[in-house]
């Protein structure tokens, strides 16, 4: 896909998002890794439903800005989730309401931060991994992001909202969007003793589709 084609992509993706209230006034973000390592990413207080693709920052496999706006100062976060996850291709990063409010309950599992409750919500975002509270365009978030080791493509920066990567900007819109609806059914759900999928049931999802989950990994410690 040309850069004229990637620019807009960007700012589709992003129109959609915020026109759905998924990222408000001029906060979220997304980048695009491109073949030559550098990346297209959305500027610094920029709205992601006023996007110009034109003025979308253009860096270079160094970071180096080499067109367009100053990038977002979110920089950092990318970095790390695509050094760590080998198979991203575009980060979304939203201030999603659902996922937000999840970040901030005390039941949260920094492994697993929310159950397993629907089968598109495993086969899209996987597990959601959750890292403590940052202040925004922190360096120190990399190394925090950089301490899951790739194994998850969606983390919660708590009392910020969610990072997701996916191997294409659609797959990373997706699954940031199956991340805020459950979050949501969670909510709704929250002390209603609801029915998760059963092991056995997130077993077979597992072996029909080839997820490769952070849980599916937990044995390879076991004893250690």
């Amino acid at each position: 896909m040309s850069d004229a084609r990637l620019r807009e992509e960007i700012c589709r993706y992003g129109r959609s998002l915020f026109e759905r209230g998924l990222t408000p006034g001029s906060s979220g973000n997304i980048s695009l890794r491109l073949e030559d390592g550098g990346w297209l990413v959305t500027p610094t207080n920029a709205s992601l439903g006023f996007l110009d693709p034109v003025r979308i920052s253009r860096l270079d496999a160094e970071g180096r800005l080499l067109s367009g706006d100053k990038p977002t100062k979110e920089i950092p976060l990318h970095t790390a989730l695509y050094d760590t996850r080998g198979s991203a291709r575009a980060i979304v990063h939203l201030h999603s309401t659902h996922a937000v409010a999840l970040t901030m309950l005390p039941e949260i599992d920094p492994r697993a931060a929310l159950p397993p409750m629907t089968p598109y919500y495993l086969m899209r975002a996987g597990e959601t991994a959750l890292v403590p509270y940052y202040r925004p365009g922190d360096p120190a978030v990399a190394d925090a992001i950089r301490g899951l080791a790739g194994k998850y493509s969606s983390v919660l920066l708590a009392n910020h909202g969610p990072v997701v990567a996916g191997d294409s900007l659609e797959a990373a819109v997706f699954a940031t969007e199956e991340l805020e609806e459950t979050a949501k059914l969670y909510l709704l759900l929250r002390n209603l003793n609801p029915r998760f999928l059963s092991p056995a049931q997130v077993a077979d999802l597992v072996n029909t589709f080839g997820l490769d989950l952070p849980s599916n990994h937990d044995h390879d410690h076991d004893g250690d």
